[in-house]
């Protein structure tokens, strides 16, 4: 298949003019953004969005659980689409750019297919998942995770926020439910852009990251169990005290995660100490260990020397340890022939690159399962997301809006 010219470029202005636009739905109280998914600032950006999208000459499916499809027509009505595409939900205290650039950067390469006149065989069609954070109503990438038969319909139209209320209802009074069975689509291949949510690329002084690969992960519940006693009259040599016994354990996550470098990490997030009083030696902890890594074996491999390691860790100072995993995900492996698009792109754009995994999840990660698929990543500043002060530059939006451009044209085969 043909490749587009390499002085195809999207307009780096008309992008980040949108991105601002979109950025005064749901303004956060710190300059960044609170569109939460299903709040009725979620169906304002939904609604410019899909203004956007018409003007562009775009028709508008809608499916069950909100998914929006933007589609574009393709010169064989028999060939699958090329999809591109994130989502436009935020975190309460979220970022003006983290999924929204991927809407509106593929947004942004249609317009330029159009005022180029550019055609393709294959139909384009441009996304918004709906619920892809996942704050509000958990788990994350909802609605992908759905189409992609990860999670049943009713069970996602059941999930309720902090305030008891029902996703599916929540849909309904935005008035965002379409009738598209979820799921049906079939596509040719799916492309997403997102920021890094990470410091490598910067710091790498990369404009385009090439993702390999989505990390897998293992939330590992673990309780140390002791005894309970006075902290003043208790003699050292005679506690049986627990939090030293995740102590220990937290040392022995970041040796194993350390010793299987690059990209393996792991850490002790939430914690719950029994009786959690200032004067008794714990008698109990509850932790969640979070280990990741790209490579299955890998992972696999980090949680069973934990699971080896740490009940004898615990012995060793007279308490006992136990643990079982509460969460997982195998590593996606990207589609080859994707990546090679994304990275033939950056290359013939002159756009420094590098492989990278994503440390974070996303739509594409889903998606995966079900069609080709890969992602691109642009620098953050600071790889600081999930955060108002979540920031990039006009020109690393457009560098990684050019790439996506780029894959998507080479995939959908342009006619001449």
């Amino acid at each position: 298949m043909a490749a587009p010219a390499q002085n195809l470029k999207i307009n780096g202005e008309r992008l980040w003019d949108s991105l601002m636009e979109m950025a005064k739905i749901g303004p956060g109280i710190a300059g960044g953004n609170n569109r939460q998914t299903l709040t009725d600032e979620d169906g304002e950006g939904r609604a410019l969005f899909q203004s956007w999208c018409e003007a562009a000459g775009l028709s508008m499916g809608l499916d069950e659980i909100g998914n929006m499809f933007a589609y574009r027509e393709g010169t064989d009505p028999h060939a699958l689409p090329v999809y591109m595409g994130s989502h436009l939900d935020t975190q309460p205290t979220g970022g003006k750019y983290d999924g929204v650039l991927g809407v509106l950067g593929g947004l942004e390469a249609i317009r330029t297919m159009n005022d180029l006149g550019v055609k393709t065989k294959h139909p384009i069609v441009l996304v918004n998942w709906t619920n892809e954070e996942g704050t509000r109503f958990a788990p994350a990438m909802l609605a992908s995770g759905v189409f992609a038969g990860k999670h049943g319909l009713d069970w996602a139209y059941d999930r309720v926020d902090a305030e008891g209320k029902r996703f599916g209802d929540e849909l309904e009074r935005i008035g965002w439910k379409g009738d598209e069975k979820v799921g049906d689509r079939k596509m040719h291949a799916m492309f997403e852009l997102h920021i890094e949510q990470g410091p490598i690329l910067e710091a790498e002084e990369k404009d385009i990251g090439v993702v390999t690969h989505g990390q897998g992960l293992r939330w590992i519940e673990c309780t140390v169990t002791g005894k309970e006693s006075h902290t003043g009259s208790t003699p050292m040599h005679m506690r049986k005290n627990a939090g030293r016994g995740m102590a220990l354990v937290t040392e022995l996550v970041h040796e194993i995660a350390m010793k299987n470098q690059p990209n393996a990490v792991g850490a002790i997030g939430h914690v719950d100490v029994y009786p959690n009083s200032r004067n008794i030696i714990p008698g109990k902890v509850v932790f969640t260990v979070d280990m990741r890594t790209h490579l299955l074996d890998k992972l696999n491999a980090m949680v069973a020397e934990l699971m080896e390691r740490a009940p004898k860790l615990c012995a060793d100072i007279g308490v006992e340890f136990s643990a079982e995993i509460v969460g997982q995900f195998d590593p996606p492996a990207f589609d080859e022939a994707c990546v090679t698009a994304v990275r033939g792109a950056a290359e013939r754009l002159g756009y420094s690159h590098m492989d990278i995994v994503s440390g974070a999840g996303h739509d594409a990660c889903w998606i995966n399962d079900v069609a080709p698929t890969a992602m691109i990543m642009c620098p953050c500043v600071d790889g600081l997301s999930h955060n108002e002060a979540e920031e990039i530059s006009p020109e690393w939006a457009a560098a990684g809006a050019d790439v996506l451009m780029h894959a998507v044209l080479e995939t959908a085969e342009i006619v001449e």
